[in-house]
């Protein structure tokens, strides 16, 4: 005789029930009660600005752009620091450069130094592919460079994301220094402007760029072709 197992049905007392929630258990009085704490809690911060407005975190941007400050970790585009005679400090060790880890810096030695063996004529570099990731300047072993906060770079021309960071082509200030007067020192150093050298201005006019920022044309000629014919 052949016996089968048949599923035995369980009744209400076999089923266990999972304990209900407290917050379901409580009274109407209750959830109003424990709402309104939580709200007041909420608004804690609000109520605190309303009265003591120096605490406020937000900032009214653009309205304050004149008295902006932020915090010294924002990163918003590389410098090149110079001291207060416009000289800096970079020695063209091209450290920062292998650093990169985007090739987002280009560092080009001068060709005929004045004072140094190697010399800074252009520090390239493209804020168009920096990732910001302070490599650059951590390596560095001069602290030449630095992250400020200038972050309003909004351009018209992609182009003008790719510039140079030195003021001048010369030897570092400390070279600099030991010259006898200032005569020598204007003599061993060459002026350069944002967007010359191997930038993707190279040479060429654009309108809207201030002058002091123009690339400097090679000659009157060839710079009139370039602006009207742009490759």
């Amino acid at each position: 005789m052949e016996v089968t197992n048949t599923p035995q049905q369980k009744t209400l007392n076999d089923v266990q029930t999972q304990p209900v929630h407290r917050w379901a258990e409580m009274a109407f009085v209750q959830k109003t009660v424990t709402g309104f704490q939580s709200l007041l809690k909420g608004m804690r911060i609000t109520f605190r600005y309303l009265i003591d407005q120096k605490t406020v975190v937000t900032q009214q941007y653009p309205e304050n752009r004149e008295t902006l400050k932020l915090a010294e970790r924002v990163r918003a585009q590389l410098e090149l620091i110079h001291d207060e005679k416009g000289f800096h400090k970079c020695t063209s060790c091209h450290i920062c450069e292998e650093a990169c880890p985007n090739a987002s810096i280009h560092v080009i030695d001068r060709k005929t130094p004045a004072v140094s063996k190697t010399e800074l004529d252009h520090f390239i570099w493209r804020m168009d592919s920096c990732t910001f990731c302070n490599l650059c300047v951590m390596v560095c072993p001069f602290s030449c460079l630095k992250m400020n906060s200038q972050f309003e770079s909004s351009v018209f021309d992609q182009r003008l994301l790719v510039y140079n960071l030195t003021k001048y082509a010369g030897p570092t200030s400390v070279a600099l220094a030991k010259l006898p007067d200032d005569e020598s020192r204007q003599k061993a150093i060459e002026p350069r402007t944002a967007y010359e050298g191997p930038t993707s201005l190279n040479h060429y006019y654009l309108a809207g760029i201030p002058k002091d920022l123009q690339p400097q044309p090679q000659n009157s000629a060839q710079n009139s072709e370039k602006s009207e014919n742009p490759t």
